[in-house]
């Protein structure tokens, strides 16, 4: 498959201020350190792991919307990193983003007609005329009634604020759209409707997509691969069904072990990590999981182990993989 997106060893460190005044503090928060990742045209690349592992940092950091201490971000074979800011405002328009809350990503003193054509506005794209049939095709593919281009965000519902979110990423006609907990705000039912639409829009304009996700099962409905983070790195990257039925990072195998059964005769244990997440501050040396890691080895404590790619490009950042 061809490559929309290559991220090379992306890292974003945010520095600690120091309480000493007028002297400049050495640590920094690891928030990505180290990330590797392809994501493939028309594919769902699913991102996965605990709160604070760097999931939405990496997000932005694709779009830019933060700048990287470090690290390469090709889209179509262009270094976003290094473009100016004529270019890289230019390929914004092929990457957009639906953020988590669709309450707090309206400005409820807008008309969502106005929100949706804001894109074509900044970007000076079609008059006043062609840009209110671009809204009311918008909300008609989101499956809103096009007299709503003016009503407010207040007057709606959280599924549909986040419909009204989606139509506004599809403003530009882009070609990645970056899903950041697109769901995790809304009611179940709603879920199941918001992602069906997801789905659909990226089969009608052949879109390309990045979920973000907590929810495993969403994650598996949802994506073709899966990367999973841990502590600021991707430690694991394989298929949904690679990474359930034969998962090769133990930190995988504990996350996946916390899917609910399917059946109450399905035989299934549960792992238990012991203690915490360590602090991104002072990450562990060699591999970062080997404190809570159950078959850790002395080699882990003190090399940091690479990325193995397996014969089906399974790939797994562990000593125990072969």
């Amino acid at each position: 498959m061809e490559t929309l997106l290559e991220v090379k060893d992306l890292k974003k460190h945010f520095p600690v201020s120091n309480k000493v005044p007028f002297k400049k503090s050495k640590q920094s928060v690891k928030a990505v350190d180290g990330v590797n990742f392809n994501v493939y045209q028309g594919e769902t690349l699913g991102v996965v792991g605990e709160s604070g592992c760097g999931k939405s940092t990496v997000a932005r950091l694709i779009n830019q919307l933060i700048k990287p201490t470090d690290g390469v971000v090709n889209f179509n074979n262009e270094n976003l990193i290094n473009m100016n800011a004529a270019a890289l405002r230019e390929t914004r328009k092929k990457i957009q983003m639906v953020f988590q809350d669709p309450y707090a990503s309206l400005d409820p003193r807008v008309k969502i007609g106005e929100l949706i054509a804001e894109p074509m506005v900044i970007h000076g794209i079609g008059d006043a005329k062609s840009r209110q049939k671009r809204v009311e095709e918008l909300l008609e593919t989101v499956g809103l009634n096009k007299r709503y281009a003016d009503r407010y965000p207040h007057e709606f519902s959280g599924g549909q604020r986040q419909r009204i979110n989606i139509a506004r990423a599809l403003t530009l006609n882009p070609e990645l759209v970056i899903c950041d907990e697109p769901v995790s705000a809304l009611d179940v039912s709603v879920q199941a409707q918001v992602i069906n639409l997801l789905k659909a829009l990226q089969k009608e304009f052949q879109l390309t997509y990045i979920f973000i996700s907590h929810d495993l099962n969403v994650v598996r409905y949802m994506c073709d691969r899966i990367a999973v983070m841990y502590l600021g790195k991707i430690v694991e990257v394989g298929t949904f069904e690679e990474i359930y039925s034969q998962p090769q990072h133990p930190y995988t195998k504990a996350l996946f072990s916390a899917i609910p059964k399917e059946s109450p005769f399905e035989t299934k244990e549960q792992i238990i990590l012991k203690g915490s997440v360590p602090s991104p501050l002072n990450p562990p040396s060699g591999c970062s999981f080997h404190e809570r890691c159950p078959v850790a080895m002395e080699i882990c404590k003190q090399k940091k182990p690479n990325i193995i790619t397996q014969e089906n490009k399974h790939q797994a950042s562990c000593h125990l993989v072969n």
